[in-house]
């Protein structure tokens, strides 16, 4: 069943009618052709009206929609022969984090990526893609054997944000994902991000401090949730939609900030609607920005890595 947004709503009621009318034709008495496809022409025009004018707001509910493909369903389209490789042989096995090595497009590659769960039991599995401090210690030690054995890294962002439950800060939380970021800067292999769904904080950069930076139309990249910046500057988490404006979270804000570097379009009505379409932009986006980085010295793609985030940092990215 089909999960709807509340602004979806009429978009709903619209496909509704049209199931209504499709049961009513199955007793081969009815001829209903005609007329569903004039609902379902206005469904079409209706979605794309809807959808060319998201509020950020709206658009942080697309990036969390729960229809929305994970780490798992892009692996499974894009990636051939995976093997995972589990634990930070330090602590234990994360969930949240999931990693190991294929083929991408004919070529091996370090895949890596949060993994939200697509169920109630999945989730609770991945603990919602929300990754312990060996999650992160596991990330860095992919992308040291991708280093290793020149092989690219290639990884799949979709996060609330990095775990802050007590047993992590006293694992060492923060210092896994500094480290980690550490490392995406300075491993000698091309290496590509796609935010695909949330990218929640230093959770997030934890693994996308890379090369190219792509991110689909509808996904989220930020400091912080929008809950969690109204709580803190309003003390409120009502004022969560004013605070996603202010973010400037949203792919085209991140765009034209430079803070990534280009934007995969997703299906009409969202990636949720036709995750294989939207699994396939994200495999020719992937594929085109490793093109161009294949060929470079290791050296040389270190000291633009770090260079690109270093300026980053100097423009001070507030909008």
């Amino acid at each position: 069943m089909r999960h709807f947004l509340d602004f979806e709503k009429p978009i709903a009621e619209l496909e509704g009618k049209i199931e209504e009318l499709r049961h009513l034709g199955d007793d081969g008495r009815l001829s209903i052709a005609e007329e569903v496809g004039k609902l379902q022409e206005k469904v079409t025009r209706l979605i794309r009206q809807t959808y060319s004018r998201l509020t950020p707001w709206q658009r942080t509910q697309v990036a969390r929609h729960p229809d929305r493909p994970h780490f798992s369903h892009y692996v499974a389209r894009l990636v051939e022969g995976f093997t995972p490789l589990a634990g930070d042989r330090a602590f234990g096995e994360d969930r949240a984090v999931v990693g190991g090595i294929g083929r991408f497009r004919g070529h091996s590659a370090v895949i890596l990526g949060h993994e939200k769960g697509a169920d109630t039991e999945g989730r609770l599995r991945h603990n919602f893609g929300m990754a312990r401090p060996e999650g992160y210690r596991k990330a860095r030690r992919l992308m040291r054997l991708a280093e290793r054995f020149r092989l690219p890294v290639i990884s799949f962002v979709d996060t609330p944000g990095a775990y802050p439950g007590v047993d992590a800060e006293a694992r060492g939380q923060a210092e896994a994902i500094a480290r980690s970021i550490e490392t995406c800067l300075e491993i000698r292999v091309p290496f590509v991000a796609a935010i695909i769904g949330e990218g929640g904080s230093g959770g997030a950069v934890a693994i996308a401090a890379a090369d190219r930076v792509l991110m689909l139309e509808h996904a989220i990249y930020s400091v912080i949730s929008p809950e969690g910046c109204a709580s803190i500057l309003w003390r409120s988490g009502d004022k969560a939609e004013e605070a996603a404006e202010a973010l400037k979270l949203t792919a085209a804000d991140l765009e034209r900030l430079g803070a990534i570097d280009g934007v995969v379009k997703e299906p009409l009505g969202g990636a949720h609607r036709e995750p294989e379409a939207a699994i396939d932009a994200v495999g020719e986006a992937l594929e085109a920005a490793l093109a161009g980085l294949r060929a470079v010295d290791g050296g040389v793609l270190r000291a633009q890595r770090r260079d690109k985030y270093l300026r980053m940092g100097s423009l001070g990215l507030s909008g």
